[in-house]
């Protein structure tokens, strides 16, 4: 397999931690998302959106982060990432959505650009947006991992599942980005949980092949 990634893509990311828990070897072709790499020829050829993962197995070529976990899930069997019976995988789904549908498109880097120079805003007022939706969609996924009732150290269960997978990396960008955590224990104590097993520490932006110092 070949994963095309940025290091700090939050969607990138998320493959990279599936790939990790089910034990399979893969290719990494960074796409340098800031020097626009994503927008050239050659990779919209691979992916028309422009956007980043792209996984390569064999002649098949995927995008969509949720779509390839899903793929990658039902190519590979174990460990099941989305366990249980069919209401623990609905809300699992439920809870992988809310963050990759509903924060994270209003945060990525191309959202950020264009309110910085098309809508020309300082930056100021691109992090305070950044915040407010952060903020938003965290309080009530922490409402909602609760009224679910949490019965072990992930999301659901005592399993990392696709919930997991991208939580994590939603956290890592909240940091960065300076939004206080304080308000969601559970969510934290999940992503602690999330890290102290290799397959999520070993993929944090920091130690991928392409990784670079701030910004």
């Amino acid at each position: 397999m070949r994963l095309f990634t940025y290091f700090r893509s939050s969607a990138a990311y998320r493959v990279r931690i599936a790939l990790a828990l089910k034990g399979i070897d893969y290719h990494a072709d960074a796409v340098h998302l800031r020097r626009n790499e994503q927008a050239s020829a050659v990779y919209t050829a691979l992916n028309p959106q422009g956007l980043v993962p792209a996984l390569v197995d064999g002649p098949t070529v995927l995008s969509q982060s949720l779509a390839i976990i899903e793929y990658i899930d039902e190519t590979h069997p174990e460990p099941p990432l989305l366990p249980g019976n069919a209401v623990q995988r609905a809300h699992i789904r439920a809870l992988a959505l809310a963050v990759a549908c509903d924060i994270h498109p209003l945060n990525n880097l191309r959202v950020l650009r264009y309110l910085k120079t098309d809508m020309r805003k300082s930056q100021a007022l691109v992090d305070t947006w950044y915040r407010h939706w952060v903020a938003t969609g965290l309080a009530a996924l922490e409402a909602q991992v609760k009224r679910i009732g949490r019965t072990g150290r992930f999301c659901i269960g005592d399993a990392p599942s696709v919930a997991d997978i991208v939580l994590v990396p939603q956290l890592y960008n909240a940091r960065r980005y300076d939004c206080g955590l304080a308000a969601y224990p559970t969510l934290t104590a999940i992503e602690a949980a999330c890290l102290a097993l290799p397959a999520f520490s070993a993929t944090v932006p920091e130690k991928q092949p392409d990784a670079e110092a701030a910004p």
